[in-house]
């Protein structure tokens, strides 16, 4: 926008200096022939001839444009448009430029050049710079108005297009971060006008077409091995513990071990099909007004024990009734993940610790612990399906933790954050205050 008012402020300035260029130089040439025509009297009919001649032509049309003035050596007027020698304002190139006051008392611009036919005969010629002086008016008018105008015209426009742009880039952003929150159905809307937007819209949109199709057909071949796979698992584990009944007292901690392995891939395969079932919507949930204190205080009690056997330090706060909006046996499960992992991968001696706290906006879930933590660059990762550090593949476990409570907190329309605790790993999960939750999260 700037760009184009200098662009129009230059054309105006380029045409009214062409414009008075050329009428200044019409000016100057009238002048220059008037000069010769008078310098061609003098040498014939001497200085009164000259004075005669100059006489005639004001005579002749005194409210004229030419301006003739013929003095002596000390400029006293001899004969001329004006009774005395006016005050000249030199140019370097020899013109000069003077104030003529008129019968009607308007004062004017004069445009002339002084001459000396003889040493005591001073000759000045000139014309009114009447048109010169009016395109000059004109042209500030036009040039104060149009700028005016143009710049009044160009704010409207750049403000409409910047508004366009930021509309459409705003829908790209907010169609990008429900797509980033998970939601891979969302798709960029498109206008029909064929712009360049509607182009990125549209490539944009075939590319989450086929990223959603290939997430789909990973999920679903993950969900139907995990579905597939737990029955027969079952009918295993029932074997086995068919088998313990009968076998020798030498056999029975193999077969135990065997029991313990097939009640880990149960507990895999559970969570691989409530995290599908989370994620696709099929869950079947109401999210309702819920004591989280009380969700809080409860998982503390349930793994109170087990980090006591492992000399580990647990502690909680959270007081009061803290509500939110959700499902409790989903949030409830959400706590003791996060719990089971933090005592996990606490080493003996260790601390965790659990809180809730409300602030004006959010209400936040804290679990902290004093383990070997994860370096910020896998926070993303480890929130994915089956990914494990390689310090943490010796431990039990198919890495569906926390991928498992970022679905559920999803589902609740809340937020996973991760930070290092200096040393170990906080888990934040934050619930918002002034937004319900069941908008976003029921499907």
């Amino acid at each position: 926008m700037v760009l184009f008012f200098l662009s129009v402020t230059v054309l105006f300035i380029f045409i009214s200096w062409s414009t008075t260029d050329y009428v200044e130089q019409e000016t100057k040439a009238a002048i220059q022939t008037d000069i010769a025509g008078l310098n061609e009297q003098y040498r014939q009919r001497g200085p009164q001839g000259l004075a005669r001649i100059i006489a005639m032509r004001i005579s002749a049309n005194p409210d004229g444009d030419a301006i003739y003035l013929l003095a002596d050596a000390n400029l006293t007027s001899m004969v001329g448009s004006a009774s005395k020698w006016p005050t000249l304002i030199a140019d370097v190139d020899g013109w000069v430029t003077f104030e003529y006051s008129e019968t009607t008392g308007e004062s004017i611009m004069v445009r002339a050049r002084v001459l000396a036919p003889e040493p005591d005969l001073r000759l000045l010629v000139g014309r009114k710079v009447r048109v010169l002086t009016q395109l000059t008016r004109l042209f500030d008018r036009t040039l104060f108005w149009g700028l005016a105008i143009t710049l009044a015209l160009a704010l409207t426009g750049g403000l409409m297009m910047s508004n366009n742009v930021l509309r459409r880039v705003g829908q790209f952003n907010s169609t990008g971060k429900r797509i980033t929150d998970g939601d891979l159905t969302q798709r960029i809307i498109t206008t029909g006008s064929g712009d360049e937007f509607d182009e990125l819209a549209n490539n944009l949109n075939a590319m989450m077409d086929q990223i959603e199709s290939l997430m789909s057909n990973i999920q679903h071949i993950s969900d139907n091995i995990a579905h597939d796979l737990r029955t027969p698992l079952t009918r295993l584990r029932n074997r086995l513990e068919d088998l313990r009944q009968i076998a020798d007292s030498g056999e029975i901690e193999e077969i135990d071990n065997c029991i313990e392995d097939a009640d880990g891939l149960l507990a895999t395969f559970a969570s691989l099909l409530s995290i599908a079932r989370i994620e696709s919507g099929t869950y079947e949930t109401a999210l309702n007004p819920i004591n989280l204190s009380q969700c809080v205080r409860d998982g503390y009690e349930l793994y109170k024990a087990l980090a006591d056997e492992k000399s580990i330090s647990l502690s909680c706060d959270a007081p009061g009734m803290i509500e939110v909006r959700g499902d409790r046996n989903l949030l409830f499960q959400a706590i003791t993940n996060l719990l089971d992992n933090a005592i996990k991968y606490t080493p003996t001696g260790g601390k965790v610790s659990i809180s809730l706290r409300c602030n004006p906006n959010h209400t936040i879930l804290s679990v902290m612990d004093s383990g070997s933590g994860i370096p910020e660059n896998k926070y993303e990762q480890v929130l994915q399906r089956f990914f494990r550090l390689d310090e943490s593949r010796s431990k039990p476990g198919a890495g569906l933790g926390l991928s498992l409570v970022q679905a559920i907190i999803q589902r609740h329309g809340a937020r996973l954050e991760l930070e290092d605790n200096e040393p170990g790993l906080l888990v934040k999960l934050i619930f918002p205050l002034s937004e319900d939750p069941s908008a976003s999260a029921l499907p």
